[in-house]
């Protein structure tokens, strides 16, 4: 990519980005064009990053989107951040929320961060990347730092937000805490001397603090770059694994493909704008032909999933996942592979179901059989006390499989 005009790396860098204002948007591009042209002049990388509170162990299709826009500024050259923010996820950002959010111990946050670290990878270039932990700097501040950070802003500037104003109209408190969600993700910029920075379009006012805090610490203000929020699997709520709509990184092949073949058609128009690895020229080009007729919206969901799954296992997984999805789903067959268990005599299948990860607990197992989620031998369970009493085939939801083999 490094072989890309200044002008080019823009288009790229820039697509996707939402700043709710074309003249801000025009602004952070040139000023991205500007510090691309200058370090190519002086040979210095740009040094570019994206925080990422770990409320959840999980790192979904929602976060990718910054995180594939850091590796593309990886493979132009620039030096990329992967900041876990052990501190701030303690505080907790309700930018995109119409109630705080409750705070969070530290042994609470690194427990979700413990996979942040490694899964990271799956997106990023591993001998090219710096995973930094902000309570590493964070909580070395004494409170004469943040009464300084504070005195850059002022109440009314955090009152202009939406979810703050409509909180308070509502007489729905607004903690204290709250305000310090931005001067803490704000000072992370200036720790790390950033030259570019990435988040959620929700966030850009955090990021405009930490440019600001920039500029009074004599630091030029960062790049600002702003994406928006990926719609999960209902096509309505933001995907969030608490909500149950995400598609993770790290999840199967079988499940990517599948849940990915789940959504509708304009849920599939935007996660092709900001989840692929696909040019914006590719991009232009598969949207066009969806809307002159020459691509059916299938074919291109397809496609989409087959791209997700070989993002992140391979072009030989995606295309076993498109041939299961195929057998299983299209023509309604048993997938030839599935995990199998021998049990030794009979056994509750609500247990089983915990036992052999095809329910997380006793509880989502039985809200599974009175959803008709659980099938055996094809035929729909609705008995909690069923007993699995002879080897037999169980599905549980669409793609999942499991053959029981039972001895004597």
């Amino acid at each position: 990519m490094t072989e890309l005009s200044i002008e080019e790396q823009v288009k790229l860098l820039m697509h996707g980005s939402e700043f709710g204002d074309d003249s801000l948007k025009a602004a952070m591009a040139k000023e991205l064009k500007e510090r691309l042209e200058g370090s190519q002049k002086e040979g210095k990388p740009l040094r570019v990053y994206a925080g990422y509170d770990p409320s959840r162990p999980d790192i979904h299709l929602g976060h990718s989107i910054t995180m594939r826009k850091l590796r593309q500024f990886q493979e132009l050259g620039h030096d990329v951040i992967f900041v876990v923010g052990t501190f701030t996820a303690q505080v907790g950002d309700t930018s995109d929320k119409n109630t705080a959010r409750p705070t969070r111990t530290m042994d609470e946050v690194m427990d979700a961060a413990s996979t942040y670290a490694e899964q990271c990878y799956r997106i990023l270039d591993r001998d090219k990347t710096t995973v930094v932990y902000n309570a590493d700097w964070l909580s070395e501040l004494t409170m004469a730092d943040v009464v300084r950070l504070a005195s850059n802003f002022t109440v009314q500037q955090f009152l202009t937000r939406d979810n703050y104003r409509k909180r308070i109209e509502r007489s729905d408190a607004v903690g204290l805490h709250e305000f310090l969600y931005a001067l803490l993700q704000g000072y992370d910029a200036v720790h790390l001397r950033a030259d570019v920075q990435l988040g959620a379009t929700e966030q850009l006012f955090n990021i405009m603090a930490g440019r600001k805090l920039q500029e009074v610490h004599g630091q030029k203000g960062n790049v600002m770059l702003t994406f928006p929020i990926l719609v999960g699997l209902d096509g309505t709520e933001r995907m969030s694994k608490s909500k149950g709509n995400y598609v993770g990184i790290a999840e199967a092949p079988n499940e990517q493909f599948g849940k990915t073949m789940s959504i509708s058609d304009d849920t599939m128009l935007q996660w092709i704008d900001l989840v692929t690895r696909w040019t914006p020229d590719e991009i232009e080009a598969r949207i066009a032909g969806l809307r002159s007729g020459e691509t059916h919206p299938m074919q291109l969901k397809k496609d989409l999933a087959r791209e997700i799954v070989s993002m992140y296992h391979g072009d030989e997984a995606a295309e076993r996942a498109a041939q299961h999805f195929e057998s299983v789903h299209q023509a309604k067959q048993v997938p030839d592979e599935m995990p199998e268990c021998v049990l030794a005599g009979p056994a509750g299948l609500i247990d089983l179901l915990v036992e052999q990860g095809l329910a997380s607990s006793k509880s989502e197992a039985r809200r599974l059989i009175k959803g008709g989620g659980v099938r055996i031998d094809q035929q729909p369970v609705s008995d909690f006390d069923r007993q699995v009493a002879a080897s037999c085939l169980i599905q549980v939801g669409k793609r999942r499989f499991l053959r029981v083999f039972v001895e004597g």
